[in-house]
Formats: C-alpha cells, sequence, structure tokens
C-alpha cells in the first residue's frame, strides 16, 4: 500500500526485454531501508525488488504489467516517480493507492497558470464511474484530487511543488500516464453489488468525495 506522495525521482538505467521484461531502477538518493524482496512504485505500479547491485534496484514485470501499463515501453534514460510503500504509523498525506494501475490514460491539454498547471485528461473506458468531482486519483503514481469530470474526461491540477518533486512536469498533450482509481470506491461499489448500470454507486462515490472534503 502506498499514499501517492512520491518521495523522489529516479531514472531506468536498464531494460531487458525477452519473456521476463526486467528493469533496472537507479534513485536519485538509494533508500537506506530497501532490501530484495520489498515492495517499490515506479511511477505508479507495484514492484517487487529481486536484486540490488549498487544503486540500481531490480525489478521484473509480468506480461498482464507491461501491457496494462506506461512501463512496458519504457526506454532507459525514462525518469520515474519512485515510493517506498506504506508503514503502519506513517502519516497519510495522500490517500490509499494499491499500485494495482487500472489503465493507461491520455494527456488532452495541457495549460500553465502562473507557477502551477491545469492538465485535462481522458481516462480509459470503464473507469468513468469513479472520476468525482473532488474525489482522489493517482497518475503515474502521484496521488492527485479529479476536477470537473466529465464522461471519461477529467482535470487536474499541479502545484508548484508536485511538478518539481515529480515527473508529472514532464507532460505535454499526447503523453500516457497510468491511473489508478479510487480504491475504496471500487471495494464498497463490489461490496454493495451495485452494477455498471445502477445509479446507487454513483451517489455513493459522490458521498464518498463529500467525506473526504469534510475530514
Amino acid at each position: 500500500m502506498f499514499t501517492g506522495l512520491i518521495e523522489q525521482i529516479g531514472v531506468i538505467a536498464e531494460v531487458v526485454r525477452g519473456e521476463k521484461m526486467r528493469l533496472a531502477v537507479a534513485p536519485a538518493r538509494p533508500f537506506d531501508d530497501l532490501s530484495p524482496g520489498d515492495s517499490l512504485a515506479v511511477s505508479g505500479p507495484c514492484l517487487t525488488i529481486e536484486e540490488m547491485s549498487g544503486s540500481r534496484y531490480y525489478v521484473s514485470l509480468l506480461p498482464e504489467t507491461a501491457r496494462g501499463t506506461t512501463l512496458g515501453s519504457v526506454r532507459e534514460g525514462r525518469r520515474v516517480n519512485l515510493e517506498r510503500s506504506l508503514r503502519l504509523g506513517d502519516r497519510l498525506g495522500g490517500h490509499l493507492v494499491s499500485g494495482h494501475v487500472d489503465g493507461i490514460a491520455e494527456v488532452l491539454t495541457v495549460r500553465e497558470r502562473g507557477d502551477s498547471r491545469a492538465l485535462e485528461l481522458r481516462a480509459p473506458a470503464g473507469l468513468e464511474r469513479y472520476l468525482v468531482d473532488r474525489g482522489s486519483v493517482a497518475l503515474d503514481g502521484v496521488s492527485l484530487t479529479v476536477r470537473e469530470p466529465e464522461g471519461a474526461r477529467f482535470s487536474v491540477a499541479l502545484v508548484a511543488a508536485t511538478l518539481s518533486a515529480t515527473t508529472l512536469g514532464d507532460l505535454r498533450p499526447g503523453a500516457r500516464v497510468n491511473i489508478e482509481v479510487d480504491l475504496l470506491a471500487k471495494h464498497v461499489e463490489k461490496l454493495l453489488g451495485a452494477s455498471e448500470g445502477e445509479r446507487k454507486s454513483d451517489k455513493l462515490l459522490t458521498w464518498l468525495a463529500q467525506a473526504e472534503l469534510t475530514r
């Protein structure tokens, strides 16, 4: 489990393609408490560290992860957002993020707003019902607030701190990002047995978003 608050930016130092895709991730500063077997979120997907060599962490991608995330087409030199898994007792500054990516969203527009920036994106089909105004979403592992959703389209605002501390400042129209919608909303929807066409799930998601604002 993660929070969506990026700890640092790393670089993909090596890509090995084959039956199993393998990546070497080089953080700007090596983490002092990671070991083989630990989890590391790499621009969204939760990956397991298999090996460590110097300042490099080696991880492998299952075929499903390679197909369903932007890491499947990653190249050496690409910057990636890194976050260690959440520990019990840590402060939860973002929202609960599982690291299980739901799909790939496309950046439609990028607008400058002083020292901040607004992005408009299009989510994959089927995720529209989870995009609630002022609800939570994770893009490339970054916890953000959904604004003005309309069908599959929605917007997010990137403040100066987010632009400098994550790779989202690199995004341009046409870019693709990993998207994970609100985990709690999906679980509650499942427990209620709400089908895709039932309006009660939409009402529940709206209630959850309002509850988040009044915390």
